[in-house]
């Protein structure tokens, strides 16, 4: 290992999942580290289901993305029992309520097959066993045992904690001349280093918090993902309610929740579960994920004392203890510092 990297200062720009997974990850390894982030209320961190699923989001031509998720997926009980965060273990039931949504899930469990990974398909009757709750309209579906769910929230509490319990400094305006600097500011970091401008971009996304009210259904165990008329939507349970997901733009930085977007996650969720005409609607937000050409992050030098931790798009949350994992090893290597 390079003595000159061992003990070198780390700043990391960015403070969502990523860059406080980094920065946890660095100080335990020995690296003074601050952590420099303005707090946007649009962090994908925070706007976030909180899925760790990469079965459910896996398809055809994102081979590298599933490989990638399911290497990660495995170190998160290990992971999240570091922090004491609980992680949901239930599994993820992905329905179809439509001909040719069932063929999608079909191509589905098609692709995962090739890939040497399973999913059960599940009738109708087997889907109502598992959650009672589900609408007329279901019509099957495909059970995803290995799938984890997390509260994107208690995480990001979680990490700012072992951070701070590890002696690093957060703060949103750099005090520190640190030798090296991790790039990990989601879409924002595109406009933080040349070699992102064009590699990086926003990809709004929009989600709905629901709180059951007294006398409504609970909500479900699982994570439920359906398509409904070829509208992807999620419904990701959390302690007395639900979380609802998740539009997709190509619109650049627009933080507006429009009322189309709203009006169709609360449609198509009360199709896959009904009794959320009988929630509270106590959120509505829009985050930015930091799309890549490739759907990969981008995890590498950019220069001698620059690294880049960013480009993970959908998968942030799934993706933190692989690419903490990564940065320490480039670190280690020393190979552009």
């Amino acid at each position: 290992m390079s003595a000159l990297v061992s003990a070198s200062g780390i700043t990391v720009l960015g403070g969502g999942v990523i860059g406080l997974s980094v920065a946890w990850c660095a100080a335990r390894a020995g690296h003074p580290v601050e952590v420099v982030d303005q707090g946007s209320p649009h962090g994908g961190s925070w706007v976030a289901g909180g899925m760790l699923a990469p079965i459910t989001e896996a398809w055809p031509g994102d081979e590298a993305v599933l490989a990638l998720g399911a290497e990660s997926l495995a170190l998160w009980p290990e992971f999240a029992a570091q922090l004491g965060v609980p992680l949901s273990p239930v599994g993820t039931l992905a329905v179809a309520t439509d001909a040719a949504d069932v063929e999608v899930l079909d191509q589905l469990r098609g692709f995962l097959h090739s890939q040497g990974r399973s999913a059960t398909k599940l009738t109708r009757r087997e889907l109502r066993a598992l959650e009672a709750g589900f609408g007329p309209s279901v019509r099957s579906g495909l059970s995803m045992p290995g799938d984890l769910s997390v509260d994107n929230r208690v995480l990001l509490a979680a990490l700012r904690s072992a951070c701070r319990e590890h002696g690093v400094h957060l703060t949103d305006s750099s005090t520190q001349d640190h030798p090296i600097t991790v790039i990990a500011a989601g879409a924002w970091s595109r406009d933080l280093h040349p070699a992102l401008r064009d590699v990086i971009r926003p990809v709004k996304g929009e989600i709905l918090r629901l709180t059951a009210r007294p006398g409504a259904l609970p909500p479900p165990r699982h994570t439920l993902r359906a398509q409904v008329s070829g509208r992807p939507v999620y419904l990701v349970p959390r302690t007395g309610g639900l979380v609802l997901g998740a539009t997709q733009h190509e619109n650049g930085f627009d933080p507006d929740v429009t009322v189309g977007s709203v009006r169709d996650l609360l449609h198509d969720a009360e199709v896959v579960w009904p009794a959320v005409a009988e929630y509270a609607l106590t959120e509505t937000a829009a985050g930015f994920r930091a799309g890549s050409p490739d759907n990969l992050p981008v995890v590498d030098w950019l220069e001698p004392g620059v690294l880049a931790a960013t480009g993970h798009h959908r998968n942030g949350l799934l993706l933190a203890p692989v690419t903490a994992r990564r940065v320490l090893d480039l670190l280690r290597e020393g190979g552009n510092s």
